[in-house]
C-alpha cells in the first residue's frame, strides 16, 4: 500500500477478521494526525493498527510507545472521535487546542 485509500484500508483490515470500526473515520483521522505532525497518513495508520514505527519520528523506547507515541495516539483518537475541538500538542509539548 503507497497510499491510503478506503479500499486498502478495509482490504488491509479484513485480514484480522470483521471489521469493527468506521474504516472511513479511520482514515480521516489518520490523514488529519499525519496533516499536524509532517508525515503521512499510511504511517499513522500502520502505527495504530499495527504498533509500527512512523518515519520521521521516534514514537518507541524499549519497545514501548514514548510520550510523544502517546500523544500522537491521542491526537488520533480525538479526530477518529471527531470531537469539536481538537488537542495539540505545542513545540515544547504542552497541550494547546488546535
Amino acid at each position: 500500500m503507497i497510499y491510503l485509500t478506503e479500499n486498502q484500508a478495509r482490504q488491509h483490515l479484513s485480514q484480522y477478521g470483521t471489521i469493527r470500526h468506521n474504516v472511513s473515520r479511520l482514515i480521516y483521522a489518520a490523514r488529519q494526525t499525519a496533516k499536524q505532525y509532517s508525515v503521512k497518513a499510511i504511517d499513522i495508520f500502520f502505527f495504530m493498527i499495527e504498533n509500527k514505527k512512523v518515519n520521521g519520528m521516534f514514537l518507541f523506547e524499549y519497545g514501548f510507545t514514548n510520550r510523544q507515541g502517546r500523544q500522537v495516539k491521542d491526537v488520533f483518537t480525538a479526530y477518529y472521535e471527531d470531537n469539536q475541538s481538537h488537542f495539540g500538542f505545542d513545540n515544547e509539548g504542552n497541550n494547546s487546542i488546535i
